[in-house]
């Protein structure tokens, strides 16, 4: 949305029908990688998973085509593959490293493959990290307190403390919202009203 906003044309590449789908209704095109290799420029990994870019897609991208991952460890990107159908290979600066293919064609790889935020930027910044944390100890108080009547497996946090967490990040930084009526609330709890 980001690359987007800024006059990129974001193309998508998903397998999960869903997510798929709600790109495609957002306004994004969505392919395979083998034909997205084909037009992109700049390929951004974010996925959590391993060989999402692997040789079969390299060698398809065009000259000059940037690689880097921002979901997972450094195994998005298949850096193996890439080094083994370089035929050349310099560093033209820190954290971006030119690989050369036989075919002369250039990629370029942005911090070796690992997170590009963390390795090569300055991390998450703390605008994101407060909200993190603040869930994370607003969710160990909450264990602190009905740990003992919890069975064993993984909780969502609650919207409630969703929504605390936001309204209180909203007040740090100003911002005001509106709330519901009464009536308003009254309204979304019942089916008795409307069509």
């Amino acid at each position: 949305m980001r690359a987007t906003g800024l006059g990129a044309h974001t193309i998508i590449c998903e397998v999960d029908p869903l997510k798929a789908l709600k790109a495609v209704m957002e306004g994004f095109r969505v392919m395979p990688m083998e034909e997205a290799a084909k037009i992109g420029d700049i390929f951004i990994t974010a996925t959590g998973c391993k060989n999402v870019i692997t040789k079969q897609h390299m060698e398809l991208m065009k000259n000059g085509a940037v690689l880097c991952n921002t979901g997972h460890f450094n195994v998005e990107v298949s850096v193996d593959d890439l080094e083994h159908i370089a035929v050349k290979k310099r560093e033209i600066r820190p954290n971006n490293v030119e690989y050369t293919l036989s075919d002369g064609r250039q990629l370029f790889l942005l911090a070796e493959g690992r997170l590009v935020n963390l390795a090569a930027a300055e991390g998450h910044p703390s605008e994101i990290m407060d909200m993190s944390f603040a869930n994370q100890f607003l969710s160990m108080i909450h264990l602190a307190k009905h740990g003992k009547t919890m069975q064993p497996e993984v909780y969502n946090v609650s919207r409630e403390q969703d929504q605390e967490v936001a309204r209180t990040k909203l007040e740090t930084i100003r911002i005001k919202i509106d709330a519901l009526t009464d009536e308003q609330e009254k309204y979304l709890k019942s089916f008795k009203e409307g069509t």
